[in-house]
């Protein structure tokens, strides 16, 4: 059975891009090895290096920083960062954008990312995942400035995000669909397994941190006491 791989996806899609110059594709190949680096590391947890714990840092949420956390940090800026792609990194765990310099040969694009969400589950073994998002440069001249770094949500040319858990999960879009692609530990290869994903027109579960609720308005509790109330004739609960 043939199977498509995520470098075939990725190049598949810019084929159908006639002003397409790679670079982008470049770039989300990066981001796919930093994944497998990433996943290779969840994985090994509490066999190989120490990756439990806290760094003794706290990020610019005010939350302390775990190894984990930094260690996805680093490895997605070193990758991502001399893939001579992007002229631009931000993180939800640096304080400041981090440009590239000109002896890296920075590209056009800006990624942007939070490098491991959920990094407190890693000591409970439930998944966590990588967020990220990619950006066009807008501004001319080789300086990055805030015209680029304050884009509208409407102005991304990607996003996606990685699940490590039971598998590792790649899913993006580039604004032709939705696909997810899972990775074969054996062969070291992300393979599409969810094409064209879509959300339903109605749903039957609701997900809301309901540790909250004290700090909730009354319109937010209304909402979720109505989720809860059984009636067979809307779905609910």
């Amino acid at each position: 059975m043939e199977r498509t791989t995520l470098v075939q996806h990725i190049r598949q899609q810019e084929k159908a891009n006639p002003g397409a110059t790679g670079e982008f594709s470049s770039l989300m190949n990066e981001i796919m090895v930093a994944a497998k680096i990433i996943s290779l590391q969840v994985n090994s947890a509490g066999i190989g290096e120490d990756i439990f714990g806290l760094t003794g840092k706290i990020n610019v949420h005010g939350e302390e920083v775990k190894k984990l956390d930094e260690f996805s940090d680093i490895t997605f800026t070193k990758i991502i960062g001399q893939s001579g792609t992007v002229c631009a990194i931000t993180s939800e765990e640096k304080e400041e954008p981090y440009i590239i310099p000109s002896e890296d040969n920075p590209g056009k694009y800006l990624f942007m990312m939070d490098p491991l969400d959920g990094s407190s589950n890693i000591d409970v073994n439930v998944n966590i995942g990588t967020i990220f998002s990619i950006y066009r440069k807008k501004s001319l001249g080789d300086s990055v400035t805030d015209e680029d770094l304050l884009q509208k949500g409407g102005a991304q040319i990607a996003a996606g995000y990685i699940v490590y858990g039971s598998s590792t999960i790649f899913v993006y879009t580039s604004g032709q669909g939705v696909h997810g692609f899972t990775l074969d530990p054996t062969l070291g290869e992300f393979f599409l397994s969810h094409p064209d994903l879509v959300i339903p027109e109605q749903g039957s579960t609701y997900s809301i941190n309901e540790g909250n609720w004290v700090i909730w308005d009354e319109s937010q509790k209304d909402l979720v006491a109505y989720l809860k109330e059984d009636d067979s004739a809307s779905g609910r609960p």
